[in-house]
């Protein structure tokens, strides 16, 4: 799918690197056709890293997607340039007239506060509740998807005995769900967390249902039972080496991390990991895009809220 984007995003030459097809804001607007516009909330500290694999993920459809990169207003961010933000991303306040197809919401480093405590709370939940009319369907990732849960469910987290990282085994528990068609029984995808959504709270909530769970990292995905709301409590677009980066990050703050759960190879923190979840993230985030936003989108966005 010809994804389009800001011209010269730093994300484009790496993708195109790869041969997939980012189409520049110049080129896209000599297309005759309705793309779908997807909205990317990005509220990782690894802002390049993020919207590049997110981006990645969206190309692997033959349907043109226009995306729209938002961050907060409330946080200052501390990884990336005011630069790259005053170029390629938008506000909440300048998108907020604005409806989509599909919106992203990531994960973020804030798990040990309580979700009030965080200082863009109130700028998220403001966020989430304009989604709800805005925006067909919303897929949130990690923080995001608890976050989520949170917000419209009232469904607490919890602190883990340790942090859950590494790449897991993960079984489809409904089974000829779309979301997961194409995946194996068994499929493998990366955790990286200290929190997890009370288990006991999502299976008792009649407006929910599980998709795909853990042995070792517990409900891993989960939707409401119209789709407009997925929720993935693993980091599916993760690259190779993002695991790595984080496990070397924590070792510099001495924090004392355990070696991430089967990924390194033979647990040597110097070999190259084996990216065994390629093939499950590019369908979750093709069947998201094709059976829960393109197919039920209306064409007109301006009848979204009716």
């Amino acid at each position: 799918m010809p994804i389009k984007v800001a011209n010269n995003l730093p994300a484009i030459k790496i993708l195109e690197e790869e041969n997939i097809f980012v189409m520049p804001e110049d080129r896209a607007i000599t297309q005759d056709i309705r793309p779908l516009k997807i909205v990317i909330l990005n509220i990782m500290p690894t802002k390049i890293a993020t919207e590049t694999q997110l981006i990645r993920l969206l190309s692997n459809t033959s349907l043109q997607v226009d995306v729209d990169l938002l961050h907060m207003k409330s946080h200052l961010a501390k990884n990336v340039s005011q630069h790259h933000l005053d170029t390629f991303y938008k506000t909440f306040d300048e998108i907020k007239d604005t409806r989509y197809d599909g919106m992203i919401i990531t994960g973020a480093p804030v798990e040990h506060m309580e979700f009030e405590e965080v200082d863009y709370w109130e700028e998220l939940t403001e966020i989430m509740d304009w989604a709800k009319k805005n925006v067909w369907s919303t897929f949130h990732i990690c923080w995001g998807a608890q976050a989520g849960l949170y917000h419209y469910y009232g469904i607490h987290k919890r602190e883990l005995d340790e942090k859950l990282s590494g790449i897991f085994r993960h079984r489809i528990s409904a089974k000829y769900h779309p979301l997961l068609r194409g995946l194996d029984d068994v499929f493998m995808m990366p955790h990286s967390r200290y929190t997890e959504s009370i288990p006991e709270e999502i299976y008792s909530n009649p407006n929910l249902d599980v998709l795909a769970t853990s042995e070792k990292a517990g409900v891993a995905i989960v939707a409401d039972k119209t789709c407009r709301k997925i929720f993935v409590f693993g980091h599916a677009e993760y690259d190779r080496m993002t695991l790595a980066d984080e496990y070397k990050r924590d070792l510099k703050k001495g924090i004392n991390p355990k070696i991430p759960f089967s990924y390194f190879p033979k647990d040597n923190v110097d070999g190259i990991p084996d990216k065994k979840w390629r093939s499950t993230a590019f369908l979750l985030f093709a069947n998201w895009l094709n059976y829960f936003v393109y197919q039920q989108t209306p064409f007109d966005l301006n009848e979204l809220n009716k």
